[in-house]
């Protein structure tokens, strides 16, 4: 007996907390449903932690339910408070809508919009706009308590904090949270809600919102925040977020970043972040137990990733990038990959056309004097494009560089640099 889906994402550790177990269970096995998440234009690009809800939106419309994706050009400009002890910056309308776009692109990849049951991506601005300020706080405001509001974990954290505080800005966030939920049951029959653990809140609320106003039962999923094993923070890489928008972190990079998993959450994290099968996540934590050292689970992980987020041109290009750097033949790679390299994949110092490699290789950190670089080539310890380095009186210029531009420079076995000819 196949299972279903809740059990399918129970397997997966993807459920935190749920309204109606039993009633979610009934309501998602009577037919095609509409579920919901949100997404909210706090920066131009998603990151990897947005991941878990598109990604189970697409579970849940493999499943055969409609996945509806709001975009957030009302709720954006407000800011949601949940998990933050200070107030956020106010875009404007300008940014919110440019951040609109990249955003709504990302989310196509995982809500197929095509054919009769395809899903919608809608962004609440267009219900909200118009809204009338006296109907709306008849209408959604009577609804709400606001003795039951100041007893939220977020909203009293920020009330005891000396000189913090929270605005009426912010702390009527879930009002519209909750009228994005009233909305979408009234014209599309949704009464299914998904969204991240620090969200739940703000989704029942709209849960309650729903049956007052509507009569009729609506649900809500909340999913667990992905954390690393070793307590640090999940989504950052060198110090700044992984994006989803390749120009804000190429493939590469975004690649690199699944790849150096730890043997302690890559299980975790094929589970959660991959459309596989549950017998072939099993099969690679099998891989890890018996020989973690091959990283079979990593490069699995990796390469599932990113095709999901990039595309297989996207994993091509990574995995020729890694091999190239792990063999040393760089002269294998395509200028696409080298700009990836010279985006976020390397270190890299731009210079002069005709710059000495001695000057390059000071300029970019990788020996402290022309003196100590001039020892470092008479030692064969510079390789360049590939080929060892023999003359300390070579000039970088475009008819030795990779596509006229690009040196790659491998400083013993492991240090690589990007040299850039500027133009």
């Amino acid at each position: 007996m196949s299972l279903s889906l809740l059990a399918t994402l129970d397997r997966r550790r993807l459920i935190a907390q749920e309204s109606d177990r039993a009633g979610l269970d009934a309501h998602l096995s009577s037919g095609p449903q509409a579920v919901y998440a949100g997404f909210d234009p706090t920066a131009p690009s998603l990151q990897v932690g947005n991941l878990v809800p598109l990604l189970m939106l697409r579970r849940f419309q493999l499943a055969g339910h409609r996945p509806i994706a709001v975009l957030g050009g009302a709720t954006g400009a407000i800011g949601d408070p949940s998990g933050r002890t200070e107030e956020r910056l106010l875009n404007d309308a300008a940014t919110i809508e440019s951040s609109l776009e990249g955003i709504r692109r990302q989310v196509a990849r995982f809500v197929d919009t095509e054919g009769e049951r395809g899903g919608l991506i809608v962004n609440n601005l267009d219900w909200t706009r118009d809204v009338d300020v006296i109907a709306f706080l008849r209408d959604v405001g009577k609804h709400f308590s606001v003795n039951a509001m100041i007893q939220r974990d977020f909203v009293r954290s920020r009330l005891e904090r000396e000189g913090a505080g929270i605005s009426y800005t912010e702390f009527s966030y879930v009002l519209l949270q909750a009228h994005d939920f009233l909305q979408l049951a009234r014209h599309h029959d949704c009464r299914v809600q998904i969204g991240g653990a620090d969200q739940w809140g703000n989704i029942v609320s709209g849960i309650d919102l729903v049956r007052r106003v509507l009569q009729k039962p609506a649900y809500a999923l909340s999913m667990p925040l992905i954390a690393k094993g070793d307590g640090t923070k999940f989504g950052k890489s060198a110090g700044s977020s992984v994006w989803l928008d390749p120009a804000r972190t190429s493939p590469y990079a975004f690649y690199q970043f699944w790849l150096n998993s730890a043997d302690s959450d890559v299980v975790d994290y094929l589970r959660v972040f991959t459309l596989l099968g549950l017998d072939e996540i099993d099969a690679a934590a099998t891989a890890v137990e018996e020989r973690a050292h091959q990283r079979d689970a990593q490069r699995l992980l990796a390469r599932e990733v990113t095709r999901l987020v990039h595309g297989d041109e996207a994993v091509a290009s990574a995995r020729r990038i890694t091999d190239a750097l792990f063999d040393g033949d760089v002269r294998a790679l395509d200028y696409d990959d080298l700009m990836q390299l010279e985006q976020d994949g390397m270190d890299a110092t731009r210079v002069a056309p005709g710059t000495g490699l001695l000057a390059a290789l000071t300029a970019a950190g990788l020996a402290k004097s022309n003196g100590a670089a001039r020892r470092l080539v008479d030692a064969n310890g510079v390789r360049l494009n590939g080929e060892g380095v023999t003359d300390p009186g070579l000039n970088l210029d475009a008819s030795c560089a990779l596509f006229g531009r690009y040196h790659v420079v491998r400083r013993g076995r492991k240090i690589w640099h990007l040299i850039v000819l500027e133009a």
